[in-house]
């Protein structure tokens, strides 16, 4: 229903009149869709990806921002708008950093109003951000915290109950760089090498998580 109506207040506006649309509905049916227009020899001028897809392990795409780095390897010149139902700062420095969207809006912060506004900017080469997501950037800046993409996945997905150990098939680090970058989070939030539950509450009492 979400993809639906988004795809209705897109064909409202003017310059969308003539558009053609392509509706994926997992990571499975975007893979594929994308897959078959790189094939084709086609492209995407823009692409909106719900960060919330069901997964397509087997081609280990396990979320929206998975697809979205897909999509900037197939087609580099596609602007990509991120939509996201998180706007804790870990999530959109992850998202930040490894995709650097064109456009970010959480969930939270669309109405029938804002979303056409977001492909409008974004449609004339701005960069549009939510206010939750603008909020989240200023949080994790704030902090002065040293992390890149990798970092805040392996923060995300220890909050997500994920044991260090599985980690390295979310990640494409090993096991001991994983766990090298894990003791220097705990070393920049808990100043010291203390449990998974200190590490998580310290972060989620900064709004990190």
């Amino acid at each position: 229903m979400s993809v639906d109506s988004y795809k209705t207040l897109l064909s409202s506006i003017e310059s969308n009149k003539k558009a053609n649309y392509s509706l994926g509905y997992s990571c499975e049916e975007a893979f594929n869709m994308l897959h078959q227009t790189k094939h084709d020899k086609e492209t995407f001028d823009f692409a909106f990806v719900d960060v919330n897809l069901p997964p397509f392990e087997e081609k280990k795409l396990f979320s929206g921002s998975d697809v979205a780095k897909l999509i900037r390897d197939y087609f580099p010149d596609c602007k990509i708008i991120i939509i996201s139902m998180h706007n804790e700062p870990v999530w959109v420095s992850q998202i930040y950093n490894s995709i650097n969207p064109e456009g970010f809006i959480a969930k939270s912060d669309i109405n029938y109003k804002s979303f056409p506004e977001t492909f409008k900017s974004v449609e004339n080469n701005e960069i549009y951000y939510s206010q939750s997501i603008k909020d989240s950037r200023k949080a994790m800046i704030q902090t002065n915290i040293n992390w890149d993409e990798y970092d805040s996945k392996i923060l995300q997905l220890i909050s997500e109950g994920f044991k260090t150990k599985d980690l390295p098939k979310y990640i494409p680090l090993s096991l001991s760089a994983i766990e090298k970058r894990k003791a220097s989070i705990k070393k920049q939030l808990i100043l010291e090498s203390g449990s998974n539950k200190e590490l998580l509450d310290t972060a989620k009492s900064l709004g990190l998580i």
